[in-house]
């Protein structure tokens, strides 16, 4: 965005009209989601084998219940990624990093940008669909069998979670290597001591 029209803003020293930024924090809450509901379907998946163990423990686990949990976390991680992704993009927006640096991958400031914005989107659909497929699963497909979920579901859980992972690389190195809304970064960048002004 032009920084002349950023200007007009009343900015913190992160570069948000707030004091923290909402973007990570949405981020971490559909990663935690998304990474739940599959662990727990794998878990569900597994269950005739991990029986003894929860017995052993007194843990009063069901399969149906794993697979509740399984269902229930994948359809709040769809939710939550709208909003992570909306968030992403109003803080992209603001963002003035830094032009001179490079990211440890080779790429520069507005690539980094791009192809963490881009990812967003694809990754809001992966999950959007990876919920419509367990949906169909849960309610039409599996609903009377004892097993839920498809192998090939999970699979593609797993490289979904792979692709999160080079997602999430872009986005820290973001705030890391480039200073996007990182405050103490932005405070140095003035001249200023963040460990005088923040405390």
């Amino acid at each position: 965005m032009n920084s002349e029209l950023i200007k007009q803003l009343t900015l913190g020293p992160n570069g948000l009209p707030y004091t923290i930024p909402i973007h990570p924090n949405l981020v971490h809450l559909t990663l935690g989601l998304f990474i739940i509901a599959i662990a727990f379907d794998f878990v569900g998946v597994f269950f005739p084998l991990e029986k003894p163990v929860f017995k052993f423990f007194a843990i009063p686990a069901t399969r149906s219940g794993l697979f509740d949990v399984g269902w229930y976390n994948m359809l709040a991680a769809a939710i939550i990624t709208f909003f992570t992704v909306a968030a992403g993009f109003y803080e992209i927006m603001l963002a003035q990093p830094q032009t001179e640096v490079k990211s440890a991958w080779g790429l520069e400031a507005m690539e980094t940008m791009l192809w963490h914005g881009v990812g967003g989107v694809v990754l809001l659909a992966m999950i959007i669909g990876m919920t419509v497929w367990r949906g169909f699963q849960r309610y039409l497909w599996r609903k009377d069998t004892s097993r839920q979920v498809q192998w090939s579901y999970l699979l593609v859980g797993l490289f979904i979670m792979f692709i999160m992972y080079v997602h999430g690389t872009l986005g820290a190195q973001l705030a890391a290597e480039f200073g996007v809304h990182n405050t103490a970064d932005n405070l140095l960048r003035l001249g200023q001591d963040p460990n005088v002004l923040l405390k």
